[in-house]
This record gives structure tokens, C-alpha cells and sequence, in this order.
């Protein structure tokens, strides 16, 4: 267990592999203001869009996202 979970009380920690990205300019216009008007980050926005993309792809796979969430 790492120092910062110790003195948190958290027991478990997930690594969330990161992804570098590049937009035409008018698509992230975009999901800057689909961002600022739901009120959440782009990085919220794009890990929405991925998830609904695959799972409109895979739906087997979308059952098994839902569950990893609980």
C-alpha cells in the first residue's frame, strides 16, 4: 500500500492508462462548450463519447463497463 492510500484510508488504487489526443480546432470548440455546459471537464466529455462508442460497437462489452463500475 502506498503512503498516500495509508493516510486516506483507501486500499486499492487504479491505474488509468493516459492517451494524447489532437482535435481539428472546431471540434474541440465544441467539446469545450459541450464541456462547460454540462459542467464537467473535456477529458469527462471524450471518456463519455469512447464508452457510448464502444459500447454501440460492442455491446457485450458495455455490460461488462456498467458492472466494473459498481
Amino acid at each position: 500500500m502506498r503512503k498516500s492510500d495509508q493516510k486516506s484510508g483507501k486500499t486499492k488504487t487504479t491505474v488509468m492508462p493516459r492517451a494524447s489526443v489532437s482535435f481539428p480546432p472546431e471540434l474541440y470548440k465544441i467539446l469545450e462548450e459541450l464541456a462547460k455546459k454540462k459542467k464537467v471537464s473535456i477529458a469527462w466529455v471524450i471518456r463519455d463519447a469512447a464508452e457510448q462508442y464502444v459500447a454501440a460497437e460492442w455491446p457485450l462489452f458495455a455490460s461488462s463497463l456498467s458492472r466494473e463500475a459498481k
